[in-house]
C-alpha cells in the first residue's frame, strides 16, 4: 500500500476526475469497483440530482467512492448538507479557498482533497488542513490553472513545499505515464479523459467518438478572461478565436458563452456549438472502453514499465 490507497481504502492509486457531464454515479461505482476511488462530478447536478447518485453509487458499489465539489457552486450549502446526510466519506473540491469549508468537512469524519494547479496553493490547502492534493497541469482538459504550468514541472514544485500525499493530474492516460507521475513525487494519479472516453462515463456517445478520434494540437487552453478552460477545436472555439480578432470585452465572451453550451457538447451530443472540455492526452486515446478494461489496462502497462526501467545503466 502507498499513501493514497492506504487513505482511501483502495486497490490502486487511480482517482477518477470528478467531470461534469462525463462523471455519474455509473462510472464512479465502476472506477470503485474496479480498484481505483469513483468520483461523482457534482459540478453539472442539481442538488437532488446529486443526491440520487450518491444513493445510486452506494447501491451499485460496496467500495469507497467521492463526490468532487466545484466551490463557486451557487448552492454550495446544500450540495454540502447532502453530502453529509447521505454519508459520503471522501469529498475533493475545487474552484476555491479550502479554507472555507475543510474544518466542516473533517469535523464530518470525511476526507478532503482539494485541486490546485501551482505549489503556492498547494501549500495554502494543506495550511487549510486537507488530507491530500490533486495537482493538475495545463494538459487537463476542463477548466485550467492560469499560470499554464505542465504537470512534468508542477509536481517536483509541489513536491518540495507540501508534505501530505500528491496525486498528480493532467496528461495522464496510461500506465506509462502514471509511472512517469509517480517517479516525479507523486502519490498517485488522477484520471480524466480516459475515463470520459468509457463505456460508463454519462457523456453523449458523439463526444465519445470526439475524444478517440482527436490528435494532436486538436485542443487548446481559451477563454482566460473567465475562467481557463480547455476546449476541442470546434465550431463554438472558432467563434471564440474570431470574437477575439475584435479585442472583446469580458461582457461580450460571457454573451457568447451563454448558459449551458458544456451540457449542450458534452450531454447532449452536439458537436459544433457545444462546449467539449477535453486534455492534450485525447491525442492517444483510439478506443472506448470499459472501465474495468482500462484500469486493467494502465495496471499492466505500470508494472511493465517499471520492470523495463529498472534495466536502465549508464
Amino acid at each position: 500500500m502507498n499513501r493514497i490507497t492506504q487513505l482511501f481504502n483502495i486497490q490502486y492509486p487511480i482517482i477518477q476526475g470528478g467531470m461534469i457531464w462525463n462523471s455519474g454515479y455509473k462510472l464512479a461505482s465502476a472506477v470503485s469497483n474496479s480498484g481505483g476511488l469513483g468520483l461523482i462530478g457534482a459540478g453539472s447536478m442539481y442538488p437532488n440530482v446529486l443526491r440520487e447518485h450518491i444513493q445510486k453509487c452506494k447501491k451499485a458499489t460496496d467500495k469507497p467512492f467521492g463526490v468532487n465539489i466545484p466551490m463557486l457552486y451557487p448552492n454550495i450549502e446544500e450540495i454540502m448538507q447532502i453530502v453529509v446526510e447521505e454519508g459520503v466519506k471522501i469529498v475533493f473540491t475545487s474552484a476555491g479557498n479550502p479554507k472555507t469549508w475543510t474544518s466542516f468537512l473533517k469535523e464530518k469524519g470525511i476526507t478532503v482533497v482539494h485541486v490546485v494547479s501551482s505549489s503556492v496553493f498547494a501549500l495554502k490547502a494543506q495550511e487549510a488542513g486537507v488530507d491530500a492534493i490533486v495537482a493538475e497541469g495545463f494538459e487537463a482538459g476542463g477548466h485550467n490553472g492560469r499560470d499554464e504550468t505542465t504537470t512534468l514541472t508542477l509536481i517536483p514544485m509541489v513536491k518540495e513545499k507540501i508534505t501530505i500525499p500528491i496525486i498528480a493530474a493532467g496528461g495522464i492516460a496510461t500506465g506509462r505515464g502514471m509511472l512517469a507521475a509517480m517517479v516525479l513525487g507523486a502519490d498517485g494519479v488522477q484520471v480524466g479523459s480516459r475515463f470520459a472516453a468509457s463505456i460508463e462515463s454519462s457523456s453523449h456517445n458523439n463526444f465519445k467518438e470526439t475524444i478517440v478520434a482527436l490528435k494532436e494540437g486538436d485542443t487548446q487552453l481559451t477563454l482566460k478572461e473567465l475562467a481557463p478552460v480547455r476546449l476541442v477545436k470546434n465550431k463554438f472555439y472558432n467563434d471564440v478565436q474570431d470574437l477575439y480578432a475584435k479585442s472583446p470585452s469580458k461582457e461580450d465572451l460571457i454573451q457568447l458563452l451563454g448558459r449551458g453550451r458544456a451540457k449542450k457538447g458534452m450531454f447532449e451530443g452536439d458537436l459544433e456549438e457545444g462546449e467539449l472540455e477535453i486534455g492534450q492526452i485525447a491525442g492517444i486515446i483510439h478506443e472506448i472502453l470499459p472501465v474495468e478494461q482500462i484500469i486493467q489496462q494502465m495496471i499492466a502497462d505500470f508494472r511493465k514499465a517499471c520492470q523495463e526501467k529498472a534495466t536502465f545503466e549508464f
